[in-house]
């Protein structure tokens, strides 16, 4: 038996082989190719997958979202045999006797410049598609797995860590749990996991050798422990435990339509955080109240370019109309620190978590500041939707985003488009700065919603993404929990409600200080929604204490 040892992030045993993430150099190179009649027949042979692939999407699209969502992937498909561009690709092939992906990449660029120089916004929103469709043609050429898994049963996932934009790419489908030999808590890999309720392991090392794959793991997400051809002894303890789980999910269910309020009536709204409306049937077969955190970034994380106002707008849309009046509470772009973004061609930083991120950017750059806006108030007529600004440490940041508001308002019923006026505004406390100015920014916003995993790390001054700090990094630390409480004082005596929407949301551990505290909201991973309510259903509320603040 080989017995390897992490850090668990999202509980839950699992088994399966180990396969490990590919990630491709997609990177294109010229060459002389002499025998061009090969190059146009992997070029015909690259043109039929990418027409495939794009017409399962448009299928899978049109089933889960209409036909106007479909409509989008049958115009890639269409692109990939226009005219004009097959004739550029052709045209370079014989002028340069060159590679055939060198090729597909000067027109893609060809294309893509024409159309963003076009004075018409639509028109310019099109080079966007060019780099999409170019893109897959270059992958399928260069065999880029698309999913980043290319396997026929599920599998235990492994990599060193995975990229914020490298989880979006993943055939969810085919993934039992993830294991990763970096990584922490906090990383995307585990709030992906923790969003599809299936086991993660992280911080394992140089233990976790790629030449381990294909063999059988078993992996625990409480313990931190794979095993790789268990004894008996570890088989039978992991077989009691899935056979546990198994039985509290059939628990579980039994708590889907019921009520969120503790025994002596107190009730709390428990919410669902998703990066993608992709989440969104995991909220609703979770049974979630509604969303409480919407990371917008991944919008822009799994694009080539600044997504438009009308590919913000679909998403937004399409999440709002899902929950049927239930609220969405959508977080304004949030890039920075550990999510970066080639495009936005930002300095390097030392210390990016301190630095040009989140509101800081949209207030320096309003451009991309209004065009999420316009998305976003445009949204709010087909569903609850709420805004929230994130990285908020001064009652002046507020006070600037709500004249970008009013100004989208503004320009949206000059142009006759609807929107909800009485569209609430919030902000993320995550900072020391914004406890310490709580009262005054209480004044200015509708909710406040804590973001526990940022607020540790700055209270604590403690790199949420470094694994090695363990138990330094103490979300339970007085210093966080007295914080929180701040803050709610600051809400409550200013007539507007506060949330969680950090993991410590989900920490039943930590519901009775929550309840003390007169937290008014959880917003946690789908699969942490009935297991939470299952706990509030039998706390009694006028006994919670604040022991916790003491300590």
């Amino acid at each position: 038996m080989i017995l390897l040892q992490g850090k668990g992030v999202s509980k839950g045993v699992t088994s399966g082989p180990i396969y490990f993430f590919r990630r491709s150099d997609a990177t294109v190179t010229k060459y002389d190719a002499p025998d061009q009649a090969a190059e146009k027949a992997r070029l015909a042979a690259a043109q039929e997958k990418s027409i495939e692939q794009l017409n399962r999407l448009a299928d899978k699209c049109r089933e889960e979202a209409g036909d106007e969502a479909a409509i989008l992937f049958e115009t890639h498909a269409m692109f990939v045999e226009d005219e004009d561009y097959v004739e550029a690709i052709m045209d370079t092939l014989a002028e340069e006797g060159c590679n055939v992906e060198y090729a597909v990449q000067c027109a893609g660029e060809q294309f893509a410049a024409m159309f963003a120089a076009m004075d018409d916004a639509y028109m310019q929103a099109r080079a966007a598609d060019i780099r999409d469709v170019t893109g897959r043609i270059l992958n399928n050429l260069m065999g880029v797995v698309e999913g980043g898994i290319d396997s026929d049963v599920p599998v235990v996932l492994a990599a060193d860590d995975l990229a914020p934009s490298e989880t979006l790419q993943l055939d969810k489908s085919k993934i039992l749990g993830f294991m990763t030999q970096g990584g922490s808590g906090n990383s995307h890999t585990a709030i992906l996991a923790r969003t599809m309720g299936i086991p993660a392991i992280c911080g394992l090392g140089e233990s976790l050798k790629t030449e381990m794959e294909g063999r059988i793991a078993y992996i625990d997400g409480e313990t931190g422990k794979v095993a790789l051809e268990p004894d008996e002894i570890t088989l039978t303890a992991y077989n009691a435990k899935l056979k546990k789980q198994q039985e509290m999910k059939v628990l579980m269910d039994t708590m889907k339509g019921q009520k969120d309020v503790t025994l002596d009536g107190r009730e709390i709204l428990v919410y669902c955080n998703i990066g993608s409306p992709d989440d969104l049937p995991a909220v609703l077969n979770n049974d979630g109240q509604g969303i409480g955190l919407f990371r917008s970034e991944f919008l822009y994380l799994k694009a080539t370019d600044f997504p438009d106002e009308e590919t913000q707008f679909k998403a937004y849309k399409a999440v709002a109309e899902g929950l049927n009046g239930k609220r969405v509470v959508i977080r304004t772009l949030d890039i920075g620190a550990d999510k970066q973004v080639s495009y936005f061609d930002m300095k390097k930083e030392e210390n990016p978590a301190l630095g040009v991120r989140a509101i800081r950017i949209c207030l320096n750059r309003p451009e991309i500041f209004r065009t999420q806006l316009r998305a976003l108030y445009r949204a709010s007529a087909y569903g609850k939707v709420a805004i929230m600004f994130p990285m908020i440490t001064s009652v002046w940041e507020v006070k600037e985003c709500k004249r970008a508001c009013a100004k989208v308002m503004e320009e949206l019923k000059a142009e006759g488009i609807p929107f909800n006026p009485e569209t609430e505004i919030g902000i993320m406390i995550e900072t020391p700065a914004s406890i310490f100015v709580a009262d005054a920014l209480a004044k200015e916003v509708d909710f406040f919603s804590v973001g526990t995993n940022d607020l540790t790390q700055y209270t604590l001054a403690c790199d949420r993404q470094a694994n090695d700090l363990g138990k330094f990094f103490d979300p339970h630390h007085p210093a966080v929990l007295r914080a929180i409480k701040i803050a709610a004082d600051a809400a409550h005596a200013a007539g507007i409600w506060i949330g969680i929407c950090g993991e410590l949301g989900a920490d039943i551990s930590l519901l009775e200080t929550f309840l003390a505290i007169g937290i008014d909201e959880l917003s946690v991973s789908p699969s942490s929604v009935l297991p939470l309510r299952a706990a509030i259903r039998k706390s009694i509320a006028k006994t919670c204490t604040l022991e916790k603040l003491e300590s």
